[in-house]
């Protein structure tokens, strides 16, 4: 069916249950503006975290390859209903501010970042929470709903995969060049890391995840989507270049349950893009 709130169009697939239709409405409400930053020891590794609101419903924010709080969530952490949320987002080990140690891409090192945002998350005393998880983020996420479900309360995905196809090793070796990234999306990682870790970790990143085109079906986790047992929300942008859209819809079959929204004009970071729009979907999916 077709939706459209704030005057651009939706598509959702397969939902589970009749959702109320949107009802036009003005900026999301944040009630307080102040952004919390600090480290915690997690598994030997001194991870930053971001972290703003008071409310009841603990959400942690995964960002993608070489991302962080600061450069992937700006909206989120500005916008996103302080009284309802508390929001955390965290930069994985190697990554953002939590250097050292310097990133590396081991063949679990998906399975590695779903443990460390766990255990930070039950470091910084939250007994559930919901996970929101953008590209690698979201692969993380998928993981970490499927192999902590007792902690995990909902989950919302997008721009993320399960696998990797020969067609995916292409447009990953399409970006290992960082010299060749539009200068918009080139310069806050340059100026977060520097030019010569930046462009490194990014070769290594392209390297690491075609890897797991070895594997049969260039399998990463597709054996857990049917672990996942808590309310999930994938979303895909039908713009999105870098994460075909037959990603979103294997997730959507192989979680139980799951909802599929389609955003007609999304790119890869469809909640930068649209974050008023992203803001309000995934509030309403998580309360």
């Amino acid at each position: 069916m077709i939706r459209r709130s704030a005057g651009r169009a939706f598509r959702v697939l397969l939902l589970p249950a009749r959702a109320a239709p949107l009802m036009p409405r003005g900026p999301a409400a944040c009630y307080g503006t102040s952004i919390t930053s600090a480290k915690v020891q997690v598994n030997g590794v001194n991870l930053h975290y971001q972290q703003t609101g008071e409310g009841s419903h603990a959400v942690l924010l995964l960002p993608g390859m070489l991302g962080s709080g600061q450069t992937d969530f700006g909206p989120q952490l500005k916008y996103m209903n302080k009284q309802h949320f508390t929001i955390v987002a965290w930069d994985p080990r190697g990554y953002g501010k939590s250097i050292p140690p310097s990133r590396d891409f081991p063949p679990d090192f998906f399975e590695r970042d779903a443990k460390d945002a766990v255990d930070l998350m039950q470091a910084l005393k939250f007994k559930k929470f919901s996970l929101l998880g953008w590209s690698d983020g979201g692969i993380t996420a998928l993981i970490a709903a499927a192999k902590y479900p007792t902690l995990i309360h909902k989950l919302v995905v997008w721009g993320a995969n399960v696998s990797v196809t020969q067609e995916d090793v292409r447009i990953y070796n399409g970006i290992r060049d960082v010299s060749k990234w539009s200068e918009k999306v080139r310069k806050p990682l340059e100026e977060m890391y520097g030019h010569k870790y930046f462009a490194k970790t990014c070769e290594a990143w392209v390297d690491g995840i075609s890897h797991f085109a070895e594997n049969s079906d260039g399998n990463i986790c597709q054996e857990l989507l049917p672990d996942i047992k808590c309310p999930t929300f994938i979303i895909h942008g039908e713009k999105d270049s870098l994460v075909p859209q037959a990603h979103a819809e294997y997730i959507h079959k192989h979680v139980k349950g799951s909802r599929l929204l389609l955003m007609p004009e999304g790119k890869h970071n469809l909640h930068l893009r649209f974050a008023e729009d992203f803001n309000r979907q995934v509030e309403d999916f998580l309360r």
